[in-house]
């Protein structure tokens, strides 16, 4: 009987060193003969380090070359810890790189989300090129697949949306046939392309919707997330004590979850598996062997309390500058702002006379502060960003939410059945005198 096709995604914490693409190749080892599409991240905090590079580049600093040289530097020792010298895999890696320094030897482009998405997409290309190499010369023969045959989008730069009807033909025509021939297909997470072949992302930490995306359009088994985690959690471990793991979620709940900012899955993931009911496993690569979390249909909606937090948010207080109502066209006419600077929002509140929304700030592109500055002329914005974050619990009690505020100024706060939220900010302590 033909077995059937598995979806696995590595994130950037189980490639970032050299010991931790040996520990990837065990896991896999198990896997050996079975048909498996493998989703892999950039290295680590490369992408990170991308972004300092467009950022060095956009602003004219004459700092990109040297942090590109960085960057290579450090993927080169990873290598030499793999491979001999000499082996074809470090000219691939060179030529990624290469195509990074023709960018840098440009003026910047006008358009800085398309020079983000050409710079950075060569994270997950060279992590990928390491991966695979290293996997075909330990015995695991990979063919290497670059998802930006497969995956095509709209020409929205750093939030490209899937066109499903020719990625799934795509998928089918030149990543099933691969699969067919035996091996693993190991391809890149978070890229896409245009369809005059610009390359395009799918948004920040977007390699868990890349695997998704696969799986539903090769009709796969299942997919798995390998994480330094044991599964999902009920909170952030480097924030909460005594967390817990959740041995099984539906998907109403992960999408619920991973909406409101649980890091765990990223946002679009379960969508597509939902479609096809595709079951989702959250498993450990530091402890393989361990039962994960299983997210499906008919799951039991019976939770303990859980809790999301999102650092780096703006909070933006729009009132007319005509003193008069915040009425239906002054919210469309903000709505369309908003769906133009694709800002995420997080959450809303509105009074008669002034709107409240709370967004995620990055502040390498400004965007809260371009958006401010376009509708200047009809509204004033007010922005408080220092030291902001959004807390949301789900399934939440009384001693958890008192436990929350505790050391909080809550800003704003909104409350439905199964899910309070909370902008909020630290309580800011008292100087003693000398």
């Amino acid at each position: 009987m033909k077995k059937k096709l598995k979806v696995f995604k590595f994130g950037g914490a189980s490639v970032k060193d050299a010991a931790g693409v040996k520990n990837v190749t065990q896991i896999l080892r198990s896997y050996q003969g079975d048909p498996l599409v493998i989703v892999v991240s950039a290295m680590g905090k490369t992408t990170d380090a991308l972004e300092r590079i467009v950022n060095a580049h956009s602003n004219k600093t004459g700092e990109g070359p040297k942090l590109l040289e960085d960057l290579k530097a450090a993927h080169y020792q990873i290598m030499d810890e793999l491979f001999e010298k000499g082996d074809p895999v470090y000219d691939e890696v060179n030529d990624t790189f290469v195509a990074v320094e023709w960018v840098l030897d440009e003026e910047p482009h006008e358009n800085y989300d398309f020079m983000y998405d050409q710079i950075v997409s060569a994270g997950e290309l060279v992590s990928t090129r390491i991966v695979a190499a290293y996997l075909t010369r330990q015995g695991l023969p990979t063919h290497w697949l670059d998802a930006r045959d497969i995956i095509l989008t709209d020409d929205i730069y750093r939030e490209g949306w899937v066109q499903w009807e020719q990625t799934i033909e795509n998928a089918r025509s030149i990543a099933q046939p691969l699969l067919d021939k035996g091996g693993f297909v190991l391809t890149q997470g978070f890229i896409g392309s245009t369809t005059e072949n610009f390359t395009t992302t799918l948004g920040r930490e977007g390699s868990d919707y890349t695997a998704a995306i696969f799986s539903f359009c090769l009709d796969g088994e299942s997919m798995t997330i390998w994480k330094d985690v044991p599964g999902v959690l009920t909170g952030d471990p480097r924030i909460f004590e005594n967390v817990t793991k959740l041995d099984r979620l539906s998907y109403r709940e992960a999408i619920e979850m991973t909406y409101y900012g649980a890091k765990v899955i990223h946002p679009k993931t379960i969508k597509p598996l939902q479609n096809k009911s595709i079951p989702l496993y959250v498993k450990s690569f530091i402890n393989p062997e361990g039962e994960g979390t299983f997210i499906g249909p008919d799951v039991d909606d019976l939770y303990p309390p859980m809790v999301a937090v999102e650092k780096n948010q703006a909070l933006m207080n729009i009132s007319t500058r005509d003193f008069s109502f915040v009425a239906e066209h002054h919210m469309s006419f903000l709505f369309n702002k908003i769906a133009e600077y694709r800002l995420q929002v997080n959450l809303m509140q509105n009074t008669a006379i002034s709107f409240a929304v709370c967004v995620n700030n990055n502040s390498l592109d400004d965007k809260v502060r371009q958006f401010a500055q376009d509708i200047d002329k009809d509204f004033k914005v007010l922005i408080d960003s220092e030291g902001l974050e959004l807390i949301t619990v789900r399934h939440y009690t009384p001693q958890t939410l008192e436990m929350l505020r505790q050391g909080k100024i809550i800003m704003v706060e909104e409350r439905t059945k199964n899910t309070v939220q909370m902008v909020a900010k630290e309580v800011p302590t008292m100087k003693r005198k000398a």
